[in-house]
C-alpha cells in the first residue's frame, strides 16, 4: 500500500487540494464514480469544518485492507476548540455557525466506518472509511 497522503488545511484552496488528491487515489483504488463522489464529499465536509473552526489542521488519505477487502481511510484532525458536545454535534439540524448542521451526521451516513474523538481545547480528530464493493 502506498504511504499515507497529508494535506495540509488552512484555506478553500486546501479544501479542493484535498477533495482532488482524495479523488484521484479513490479513483486509482477502483471505487465506481458514485463512491468517488461520496468519498470527495466527505472529505469536503471534513475539511470545511477544520477551516470553520478549527483554523487549520490537516487530511490524511490512505488506502487500507480489512481481511481481503480494500478501501480508503480519510482522517481529518485539527488542534482547535474540540466539539463540547458530540451528541449535539451529531445530531441532524445541530449547527453552531448557522449553516443546515448536516455535516457530521451527513459524513457519517456517507461512509461505512465513521469515528470521532474530540477534547475540548485539544482538538478533534475524525476518521472515516469507505470500503470497495
Amino acid at each position: 500500500m502506498p504511504d499515507d497522503i497529508h494535506v495540509p488545511i488552512k484555506s478553500d484552496l486546501d479544501i479542493v487540494a484535498a477533495r482532488q488528491r482524495g479523488r484521484e487515489l479513490a479513483a486509482g483504488a477502483g471505487f465506481s464514480a458514485t463512491d468517488v463522489t461520496l468519498i470527495a464529499t466527505a472529505i469536503s465536509e471534513l475539511a470545511r469544518n477544520i477551516v470553520s473552526y478549527a483554523k487549520q489542521g490537516e487530511i490524511v488519505l490512505r488506502l487500507v485492507e480489512n481481511s481481503g477487502t480494500r478501501g480508503i481511510m480519510i482522517v481529518g484532525r485539527d488542534a482547535g476548540p474540540g466539539i463540547a458536545n458530540l451528541g449535539d454535534a451529531m445530531r441532524d439540524g445541530f449547527s453552531t455557525s448557522g449553516g443546515l448542521g448536516l455535516g457530521l451526521p451527513g459524513i457519517k451516513r456517507l461512509m461505512d466506518r465513521f469515528d470521532i474523538e474530540s477534547e475540548l481545547g485539544r482538538g478533534t480528530t475524525v476518521s472515516v472509511c469507505k470500503w470497495l464493493r
